[in-house]
């Protein structure tokens, strides 16, 4: 078995969980079989929601908190049918506005507030209950009740002080005692005095041998816990970012990420390790020989996979651009709407469509109502693109640091030039500069108006001097790297390797 293991997953996931949801779907087309763990807890929203939402299978995941109890991955299936059954006859007024309803009680301020899994079914996702107008407990529900929270007034608020996890039949798995940011977990014969040791507890019940594979996505704060109870498991880390701060490293020290610190220290544990590109395992190859005279297993496995070339079918929307990421500030969107507005002057029928969901969505859309491009700049949300990006004539990337990049991968795939900035290591796999985009030369001091400025140059020249059809074709031919019957290769090879 194949564990890969992870803290938390979103509706506006990172590329770490596209990652994983990629490799879930190449294990299963080469027949290993392989679990994903979750550890971060998940209350506002039911975590197979969120797995499913970008591919995985419920029988992949594994949620930290209930993998002590008997209760299923399942999307949630209790009714508001089934909840008013509890309530053993007690007068109640029923309302309800969208994705939340409430059912009020005779007495002062009893109130149970419901939140439903979605806006138009009966479906229950969670209950806040409010006695006397405190709130006491939030019972949260799959096909079955799976937790409860249970609160007490403190300081004029709710403080929460025990979750208590359930098995299908109700009875309890195991207590959470919490107080801020010290928790114990009591089960029947035993005490966890902390999060970490849960982790441990996890890895320990999962019985490793040496032929089950332990692979660490994140390992901040469980990485010891994993390494310490994982026995003859062979681990491997995943290296989803630049793994060492330049600024800080010169020819007799490395400052590594904080993210990778631990991981790297353990490499006589670690069987092997995988960057997402070859530039990227090159260079730390070389620095694990400078800096710790170790050579650890090291292989470039791209975090994705291309299941055919897209070729569009027609013409494409002419002078169309493409940028797709989640919408936080180091992605620099802002950057990309403002070049594009400068370049529209000297080509007048470009647009814009920004795919992807974010903190900064309500910036980006006041910011493009400001420049008075709201015609020609649009947010798209967060879409599947498989099928879209072939509708567009070059992709734009904001971003001054790409651990690989998805969408890139995805834009050449569906034959699109790239316009991104010269920073490792995704632009720099993924763009040849003059044959199928371009890479703009920047450094730190670079003013952010300079940066702008050399986009919309860049987006200017493609448009109006470039042969953009062999631009297209030349990113047809990188793209073949990695389709997908190519990147299962190498993870056959590696994983045959870890446990010959």
């Amino acid at each position: 078995m194949i564990y890969n293991f992870n803290l938390g997953i979103g509706w506006a996931s990172s590329g770490v969980e596209y990652a994983q949801a990629y490799r879930a779907k190449a294990l299963r087309r080469i027949g290993l079989d392989a679990k994903f763990i979750f550890t971060d807890m998940f209350p506002r929203d039911n975590i197979e929601h969120m797995t499913q939402n970008i591919g995985f299978l419920d029988s992949e995941i594994i949620w930290l908190y209930t993998f002590f109890t008997d209760c299923k991955i399942s999307p949630v299936t209790y009714t508001l049918s089934q909840l008013s059954d509890t309530f053993l006859g007690r007068n109640y007024t029923f309302s309800r506005e969208g994705k939340i309803a409430k059912y009020v009680f005779p007495g002062k301020n009893n109130f149970y507030t419901v939140y439903m899994a979605d806006e138009t079914s009966d479906l229950v996702h969670r209950v806040e209950m409010v006695s006397d107008g405190c709130l006491i407990r939030k019972d949260y529900y799959t096909y079955c009740r799976i937790y409860s929270e249970y609160y007490a007034p403190l300081d004029h608020k709710a403080h929460l002080y025990q979750r208590r996890f359930f098995n299908e039949d109700g009875s309890v798995a195991y207590d959470e005692i919490t107080d801020d940011d010290v928790v114990m977990y009591q089960f029947p014969d035993r005490l966890i005095c902390s999060k970490e040791e849960l982790v441990g507890y996890l890895v320990s019940r999962l019985h490793l041998t040496k032929k089950d594979v332990v692979i660490i996505d994140r390992a901040t704060k469980i990485g010891q816990a994993i390494l310490q109870n994982a026995g003859e498991a062979r681990i491997g880390i995943i290296i989803h970012a630049d793994h060492f701060s330049e600024g800080g490293t010169d020819e007799e020290h490395v400052l590594w990420n904080n993210f990778y610190e631990y991981d790297f220290s353990q490499h006589k544990h670690v069987s092997f390790y995988v960057a997402a590109t070859d530039a990227q395992r090159q260079l730390l190859q070389d620095q694990f020989l400078t800096y710790m005279g170790a050579r650890p297993d090291i292989a470039a496995i791209p975090v994705g996979s291309l299941p055919e070339l897209k070729i569009p079918a027609g013409e494409r929307k002419r002078h169309s651009l493409i940028t797709a990421s989640r919408l936080a500030s180091e992605k620099h969107v802002d950057w990309i709407i403002e070049a594009v507005v400068l370049a529209k002057k000297e080509v007048p029928d470009l647009s814009l469509d920004i795919y992807g969901k974010g903190g900064e969505e309500a910036k980006l859309l006041e910011l493009i109502v400001k420049r008075e491009a709201i015609d020609y700049i649009r947010l798209c949300g967060q879409q599947k693109l498989d099928d879209i990006y072939q509708n567009y004539e070059a992709y734009l990337s904001g971003s001054t640091s790409e651990g690989f990049g998805l969408t890139l991968m995805e834009a050449v795939g569906s034959g699109l030039p790239i316009i991104g900035f010269d920073v490792r290591y995704g632009n720099q796999t993924f763009i040849d500069d003059g044959e199928n985009g371009y890479r703009i030369t920047v450094h730190d001091k670079m003013e952010k108006t300079e940066r702008i400025q050399k986009l919309a140059e860049c987006i200017v020249r493609l448009f109006t001097e470039d042969d953009i059809r062999a631009f297209s074709e030349h990113s047809y031919e990188k793209a073949k790297t990695y389709l997908t019957e190519e990147v299962e290769k190498k993870w056959v090879d590696v994983l045959d390797q870890a446990i010959s």
